[in-house]
């Protein structure tokens, strides 16, 4: 199927995304109808036995009620788990940020908080590295060739253009960008091509894509049309849909380079 594009060169990074209300992991469509799936270590310890690259822990409720509630989740995950954390959800300080990185965080997420107060990504990657900071964008489809930057779980507007965000967060000293379409997220129909093309494009640090991935084709045509570093999954994970192992092998037999993080 994408046979006329070229082999990827970089090893694509594959994370098993876990957002999380209250006690529970929790899957929805759009970021709303939000349905149980499990417990959040419980999870993120068969995806890391599975071979996963990295997780991503996200409160997606914190900004709402101005707390982060995972504290003890992380640093009870990072007792068994040695992959790479981020951890998102409420960070709206440097005392935020130290204490996640103290239980075990290695990256921080930041969307609400980078918008009301776009300095925090200046504070955090002066004193923690930039690799250290990575700025969430929730975008949603506002014309034909523009996407609106949200927070709150989706559910705030911004009036922020998200390539224009994109691009001056990195400026202020984001290394990583991680992109959600709210449009597609939880939907299972791929992800959203032209939006990850058009901030890739533009800013010079990591993208990672989330939002919409229904199958290996969905990896497959996200890699080979725009340059993405990562992909973060939950819906095919969650539904059992695909193993990690069974996503990377599939990745591998389309030509595109992965962690070989499993047995071959």
């Amino acid at each position: 199927m994408f046979a006329s594009f070229v082999c990827i060169v970089k090893n694509i990074r594959l994370i098993a995304r876990l957002d999380v209300k209250g006690p529970n992991v929790i899957k929805g469509v759009h970021l709303e109808c939000l349905r149980i799936i499990g417990q959040p270590i419980e999870l993120a310890w068969k995806y890391y036995e599975d071979g996963v690259d990295e997780l991503l822990y996200m409160d997606i409720v914190a900004s709402l009620y101005q707390r982060n509630n995972l504290l003890d989740i992380v640093e009870e995950a990072a007792k068994h788990i040695f992959i790479p954390m981020t951890v998102g959800g409420g960070i709206r300080s440097l005392q935020d940020m130290e204490n996640l990185l103290r239980v075990g965080a290695d990256k921080l997420a930041i969307n609400t908080a980078s918008i009301e107060n776009p300095n925090l990504i200046t504070e955090g990657a002066k004193k923690y590295g930039s690799q250290c900071i990575v700025v969430s964008i929730e975008a949603k489809k506002s014309a034909s060739d523009r996407w609106e930057a949200y927070t709150d779980n989706g559910r705030n507007e911004t009036g922020l253009d998200v390539v224009e965000w994109a691009e001056r967060a990195v400026g202020l000293g984001a290394g990583e960008i991680l992109l959600t379409s709210v449009d597609k997220e939880g939907t299972a129909k791929g992800f959203d091509i032209d939006l990850i093309r058009k901030v890739a494009d533009t800013v010079s640090v990591p993208v990672v894509a989330s939002g919409g991935a229904g199958g290996i084709e969905d990896f497959v045509e996200c890699v080979n049309m725009c340059k993405v570093d990562a992909l973060a999954t939950a819906h095919i994970l969650h539904y059992n849909k695909k193993t990690v192992k069974e996503i990377k092998e599939g990745l591998v037999s389309n030509n595109v380079k992965v962690r070989q993080s499993y047995d071959s």
